[in-house]
């Protein structure tokens, strides 16, 4: 039965969380926000409609606003004579699926026979192929950063839940009117039929977005279609690209002082990351895993070992099947951490210093725990790093194949998510990443249970630690945060 909700777990992370959080993270292979002056890019979903849709066209018109329309392909082959109105009127036509299904529930080959048949529908409709698509909810799933090559993958920076009647327009056009800054890619509806939606939620939509238009105009502000938002973002990021390498070259060196605030984060990053988390506690409920004292930095299991054979020191050799204690990882902690340092080095001193002090705790944790007697060792799968042979683990790789592929990728994104420097570090050296096994034999590990939290296990420990000391201050310098830090696959 783990097994089952083990593969379960990671089917949809691999297939379907990860791909999300990317996206809204780095905005890999999307267009989420424009860089422009004066242009907002209005995108609307879920239509047509026969009585909302002719409406807003009548709107957009009369105030000389340009606007991208999503549609669903099986609307769109009911109402023609409103798909071909949009593209006269100079508008432009996404796809948003043949019916309003969520890629997450739907194989690879749906997703794309979808796209096709809503493609076809515009084109015989237009005689022109769309070259957008947003996938209904935001939800991409892994396959259609491959499938959808061809096609330009749209989100959003804001939304407004205008779907629903009792949000009322005045309280839209606030949520509305907040927002309207150059750049923006606001994302609306003008189709209420939807799953979750009021039927005539559209017409507050229509009645605040008319408010939203003069405001704008007033501004100085141009509603442009997502092609034309997509173009000024590209030309000006070309001019700026020469300001660029000194813009990262500053951000770099900068870090806060002691005395500083961690590192401050969008309340985007914000948000997904609380999704990070939220995941994590599936997980953590899905196997089972106990909390290690408050359960604030570490959480444990008891399993059996799935793997090669592993020599360990003592003349002592693990085999498949043998009992493990696997040590996880916190992410909020390792999150925490990791915006709180001054540098990575830091960040990689600050873990090894929270393994220590948990050492004696997993100790003790052998009496009570499950099959605790039978245990051989401490397990965890991590980055690389150098200060883990000082507490007594040994490393060893992970065998070549699928699993080593999707925990690599796993590890990257991990840290791309829980630390503010992640992205930057993977670019830049993520082929020095590996994912590997650490293991700790059971009489080491024992050795901590009446140890304080500064006293090393044994005496080969306390030497290599004297080693390190007295290492030239260059060489103690050298290990990157990846090699310092150990970040547990099972999250």
């Amino acid at each position: 039965m783990e097994l089952i909700l083990w593969m379960i777990f990671y089917f949809w992370t691999f297939y379907a969380f990860l791909p999300a959080l990317i996206s809204r993270i780095f905005g890999f292979r999307v267009f989420l926000r424009g860089k422009t002056e004066r242009e907002i890019a209005l995108t609307f979903d879920d239509g047509p409609d026969p009585i909302y849709t002719p409406q807003l066209l009548d709107l957009l018109k009369k105030e000389g606003a340009k606007a991208t329309f999503f549609v669903v392909g099986e609307s769109a082959e009911r109402y023609p004579e409103i798909i071909a109105r949009i593209h006269d009127e100079g508008h432009i036509i996404g796809i948003h699926n043949y019916v309003h299904h969520t890629n997450w529930f739907m194989r690879p080959r749906t997703v794309k026979r979808q796209i096709h048949r809503t493609s076809d529908i515009i084109k015989r409709i237009t005689g022109t192929r769309p070259m957008y698509y947003r996938p209904p909810w935001g939800i991409v799933n892994v396959f259609d950063y491959a499938n959808l090559g061809y096609l330009q993958i749209v989100l959003w920076t804001s939304m407004f839940s205008d779907w629903r009647i009792k949000i009322g327009a005045d309280k839209l056009y606030k949520r509305m009117r907040r927002h309207l800054r150059p750049g923006e890619v606001l994302l609306l509806h003008d189709c209420g039929t939807t799953f979750g939606a009021d039927r005539d939620a559209p017409a507050h939509t229509i009645t605040a977005l008319e408010r939203i238009l003069a405001d704008g105009r007033n501004l100085g502000y141009r509603f442009v279609g997502i092609d034309e938002m997509i173009t000024l973002t590209e030309q000006r990021g070309q001019q700026q690209k020469a300001g660029k390498s000194v813009v990262r070259r500053s951000a770099v060196k900068t870090h806060p002082s002691d005395g500083e605030q961690g590192t401050s984060i969008t309340p985007l990053k914000k948000v997904l990351v609380s999704g990070w988390m939220l995941w994590e506690k599936l997980f953590h409920v899905m196997f089972r895993l106990r909390p290690l004292g408050d359960g604030k930095s570490f959480n444990y299991r008891v399993r059996r070992y799935a793997g090669p054979p592993l020599d360990l020191r003592g003349d002592t050799t693990l085999h498949s099947g043998d009992y493990v204690m696997e040590l996880h990882f916190e992410n909020q902690m390792l999150f925490d951490m990791g915006r709180n340092s001054r540098s990575s080095l830091h960040t990689g001193i600050k873990l090894i210093r929270e393994v220590e002090r948990a050492l004696p705790h997993l100790a003790r944790e052998l009496s009570t725990a499950p099959h605790g007697d039978q245990v051989k060792g401490l397990y965890g799968v991590s980055m690389i790093h150098r200060g883990s042979e000082s507490l007594g683990f040994e490393t060893f790789d992970l065998p070549r194949g699928l699993f080593s592929w999707m925990t690599n990728f796993y590890l990257k994104v991990l840290m791309r998510v829980i630390h503010p420097e992640g992205n930057e570090r993977v670019r830049h050296q993520g082929e020095k990443l590996s994912p590997r096994m650490l293991l700790m034999p059971r009489d080491i590990l024992l050795s901590w249970a009446e140890s304080k939290v500064r006293l090393k296990p044994n005496r080969t420990a306390k030497k290599e630690a004297e080693t390190k000391a007295a290492a030239p201050a260059k060489e103690q310098e050298s290990p990157p945060f990846e090699d310092t830090r150990s970040i547990n696959l099972s999250k």
